[in-house]
Order: C-alpha cells, then sequence, then structure tokens
C-alpha cells in the first residue's frame, strides 16, 4: 500500500502561498530569500526525497507549474522528475503532456483511495494546497514533511486552514538544512483522528 507525504515548503508562521512569486500574491516571493547555502542543502533534501518517491500526486496549478519548469531540464533531480509516474488531480486537465502523467479520474477522495491501494511506497504530493486540505480532511495523508523558512509573512494562505480537522501529529525527524532551514517530519497519528 502506498503512503501520502505532503511535502512543502512553509514560511515560519505556517504560509505556503506563492513562495515562488508567480501568483501575484503581495508577500509571495519569500523562497529565494534563502541564504545560497540553504538552497544547496535544500535541493539535497529535496533531491534525495525524489529518489525515495514512487509517484507524484499534484494538483492541477502545482502540475502544470512543474510541466512547465522540468521536462527541459537536465541533471539527476530532472531525469528523477521527468521519469516519475504523475497522477493529477483535476476536473479540467484532460491531455497532459509532461511524460509518465495520468489524470485521476472520478471523486478526488475514491481516486486516491485507489491510488493507495495500488501503489507501494512513497506518494509524495508537492505544493498543491487545495488537495493538501482534501487529503487531511479525509484522512488520506500519512506524513507531512515540512520544509520550515526563517521567514514571518503576516498573511498568506496557510498550509493548515481553520476549517480543517483536528490531527494528531508524531514527529519523526528533525534537522538543520543549511544555516536557516529546518526540515520537519510528522507522521499522522490515526486513532486520534478517527475518534475526533
Amino acid at each position: 500500500m502506498g503512503k501520502i507525504v505532503i511535502s512543502e515548503n512553509v514560511s515560519l508562521d505556517g504560509v505556503v502561498q506563492d513562495p515562488t512569486g508567480d501568483e501575484g500574491f503581495r508577500r509571495g516571493g519569500w523562497f529565494d530569500r534563502m541564504a545560497d547555502r540553504d538552497r544547496v542543502e535544500w535541493t539535497k533534501v529535496e533531491f534525495d526525497e525524489a529518489l525515495a518517491t514512487q509517484a507524484l500526486l499534484l494538483g492541477r496549478r502545482t502540475y502544470e507549474w512543474f510541466a512547465a519548469r522540468w521536462p527541459s531540464r537536465t541533471g539527476a533531480w530532472a531525469e528523477r522528475l521527468n521519469a516519475l509516474p504523475k497522477y493529477v488531480v483535476s476536473s479540467t486537465l484532460v491531455d497532459p503532456e509532461w511524460n509518465n502523467s495520468t489524470v485521476l479520474d472520478g471523486e478526488v477522495v475514491d481516486a486516491v483511495s485507489k491510488l493507495k491501494e495500488e501503489l507501494d511506497g512513497d506518494i509524495v504530493v508537492y505544493a498543491s494546497r487545495r488537495l493538501v486540505r482534501t487529503l487531511l480532511e479525509h484522512g488520506l495523508a500519512d506524513e507531512l514533511r515540512l520544509i520550515v523558512h526563517p521567514v514571518v509573512l503576516g498573511a498568506g494562505e496557510r498550509l493548515f486552514g481553520e476549517t480543517g480537522p483536528e490531527l494528531s501529529l508524531r514527529l519523526v525527524d528533525t534537522r538543520a538544512v543549511g544555516d536557516g532551514l529546518a526540515a520537519l517530519t510528522y507522521g499522522i497519528v490515526r486513532e486520534a483522528q478517527d475518534a475526533g
């Protein structure tokens, strides 16, 4: 059975909105503030994650962002992402162009549940804010991997919305990434989620 892993870059105050500044959010672009050493170490963490991943699960907008950038890139990380199976949750995307991409049919919860049953290993979700909230709300996510950036934005869409479910998490790993980032890994505790 597959394990859904949510992998996010997040500000210290929990914002995930517009890290690269492409969405027009007035406080966007915060991802690019990291120091050079932090970027090098962040790249290593992300590449290692990609090597251990069996498939990507993405919302449409995130898929389109990645698909516009990664197919033309070279190097081991690009080769890995381009080769991975990619599953897209979308009701509007018909013909995905990035190789090894499949649009999941039907209702999201059913489609993702079926995907978890069919695959073994980590199914990583990058960004995809709305999809992440749906996965958390329906108990489909198994692990959170957060790279915390040392910036407080004070506004913006956060990873956890106010109407989301109560979650109990278990700290699995924590480590410094470069001089300014922190990598936090949490397992989602099912008993507490089911009891709520």
